[in-house]
């Protein structure tokens, strides 16, 4: 799971002036030089595991922003909308952000945050991936990050995705409530939807720059305050879990708890964030959901100096 900017003008309603004055920032921070902009704004949605997004807005007030923003948002669109300007820092999944660098939307990965969480549910006669073989796969719509991991597995132990497997859409309904209701065999869900179903006992787990260039002070405190928040939902993945509820980004306490605890939050220092997106394109470029090969993917959509002296900064 990657951390993306919009390469967009940042546009704010804080004047430069709200940026002096900073009392009590780390020496760190003042060696770095002040803020360009007091403002930033991320994505909400129903994900619970980019909780790490979701914990930031006390630690980005230490380091003097202001005016923290969350846009509602659904997972269509998620790369539009930051290539677009809507929001500037999105966590998502690496394929998703790879087909957008490929169709030249003007975004920049920073750094990885966590493995992944996503779960592939299938009913009573899917087992395995091979079992997809002439099977039903629901997801949101074709190109979305659900048909891309589920046709790299079927590809990788050689099933062809395109003629192998039978992909249901329906824009009014969601997946997991096809798989519910019996009209898919099987589907690829995010938190809090494997909970859900295991609560209800149903089915079970096949397998589980121009801000850049303009603000880079700015840019770097994010991030700084997202790996923070990533490393908080490692060590104390209750107290992230009752942020989440008292911030509003979700009802279920013990959904979010089991979220955080089962996810490897602890990763991001020892995973290659280069090799991930290198891995990803590749395989997409295989399959043909990709045109550019991974050298110019990484080339045009990606900056790794602030997770590179973060890493040395908070290896602690």
């Amino acid at each position: 799971m990657q951390v993306v900017q919009t390469r967009r003008r940042f546009l704010t309603t804080a004047s430069m002036a709200d940026v002096v004055g900073l009392v009590g920032v780390p020496a760190v921070l003042a060696e770095e030089g002040s803020l360009e902009t007091t403002a930033v704004r991320f994505e909400k949605s129903a994900a619970l595991c980019i909780a790490p997004q979701y914990l930031v807005e006390e630690l980005l007030r230490t380091d003097g922003f202001t005016d923290i923003r969350y846009i509602e948002g659904s997972p269509p669109g998620v790369t539009e909308r930051v290539a677009q300007g809507k929001v500037d820092f999105q966590t998502n999944y690496a394929p998703n952000f790879i087909t957008a660098i490929d169709r030249g939307e003007p975004i920049t990965l920073l750094t990885g945050v966590m493995v992944g969480c996503y779960e592939l549910f299938g009913n009573e006669d899917t087992h395995s991936i091979t079992d997809l073989k002439g099977k039903s796969v629901g997801m949101q719509a074709l190109g979305s990050i659900g048909h891309i991991l589920v046709a790299l597995m079927a590809a990788h132990v050689g099933l062809d995705p395109g003629r192998d497997i039978h992909w249901v859409t329906d824009p009014k309904v969601k997946p997991k409530d096809l798989f519910i209701d019996g009209k898919i065999d099987a589907f690829l869900g995010f938190p809090p939807e494997p909970q859900e179903l295991r609560d209800r006992r149903i089915g079970h787990v096949i397998v589980n720059p121009e801000y850049v260039r303009n603000h880079p002070v700015a840019t770097k405190r994010v991030v700084r305050a997202i790996l923070k928040a990533t490393d908080l939902c490692a060590t104390d993945p209750a107290g992230a879990a009752r942020r989440l509820v008292d911030g509003g980004f979700t009802k279920r306490y013990d959904y979010a708890l089991q979220t955080l605890s089962e996810n490897p939050y602890d990763k991001w220092r020892e995973y290659d964030a280069e090799d991930t997106i290198r891995f990803y394109a590749l395989r997409m470029h295989e399959v043909g959901f990709i045109k550019s090969s991974p050298q110019k993917i990484i080339a045009d959509g990606t900056d790794w100096r602030f997770l590179h002296e973060l890493k040395r900064e908070l290896k602690t």
